[in-house]
């Protein structure tokens, strides 16, 4: 019987960075499960769980989710992950959260990507979408035939307040101020990877290459070992 290592990251980025299209590349490349925790909140939520309780009860006041509320929720799913390689996107966000995980299990690499502000505002405040049909538009590279006019209806397009310049910048601002105590966090320990760029189609590559020499080939049906 063969062993191998079970390798385990997490990817941090700014709303608008690519994050979500790496996320898929690398687990598609690499064997990854990929666990994000925005679905497992909107999913416990939705089932209405005791903690999904908790969260909405906590989003709706306009409160932060206590950080040993989120540590728990993401740890039970991992504990289903035990002997797999995984990808964490969205967590951890703070240094509490990210030594809660450091607790249970060893991280192996934490990709940052580092795409300019001015970047991400220009992509996000450019996106324009048809709320009847989910049709999305971008005013720089996939820009409606009419401005403001939805291609195949001719109904009104409409930018959604998350989108909206004012919006854009404060969640840019939140993040940088939320996450960069845990980018040192990571980086102290050695093993923060940051990966700086525009355009995610050049980033990729050298994410790729990063990951290649450390993420061991899935083998179906051998054992795994590693840290829990």
């Amino acid at each position: 019987m063969v062993l191998r290592t079970v390798f385990r990251a997490v990817i941090m980025g700014p709303p608008g960075s690519g994050k979500g299209t790496v996320s898929d590349r690398i687990t598609k490349t690499f064997g990854l499960k990929h666990l994000s925790s925005g679905d497992i909140l909107r999913a416990n939520i939705e089932a209405k769980t005791e903690l999904g309780l908790l969260l909405k009860a906590c989003i709706d006041q306009g409160q932060l989710v206590p950080d040993d509320v989120i540590s728990r929720l993401i740890l039970s799913n991992l504990r289903h992950m035990q002997d797999s390689s995984w990808l964490l996107d969205g967590f951890p966000r703070t240094v509490p959260q990210a030594e809660a995980l450091d607790g249970v299990y060893t991280v192996d690499s934490v990709i940052n990507l580092n795409v300019p502000f001015q970047t991400i505002q220009e992509r996000l405040t450019s996106r324009w979408v048809h709320l009847a049909s989910g049709r999305v538009y971008n005013t720089h590279f996939n820009p409606p035939r009419v401005p403001g006019v939805d291609d195949i209806t001719g109904e009104a397009l409409t930018q959604r307040d998350d989108d909206k310049p004012d919006t854009v910048t404060r969640r840019l601002k939140a993040y940088e101020h939320q996450t960069q105590p845990v980018l040192e966090y990571y980086r102290s320990k050695g093993v923060l990877a940051t990966f700086t760029g525009t355009e995610t189609n050049k980033i990729w590559p050298h994410v790729l290459s990063f990951l290649a020499g450390r993420v061991p080939p899935p083998c179906d049906g051998q054992a795994a070992v590693g840290k829990a």
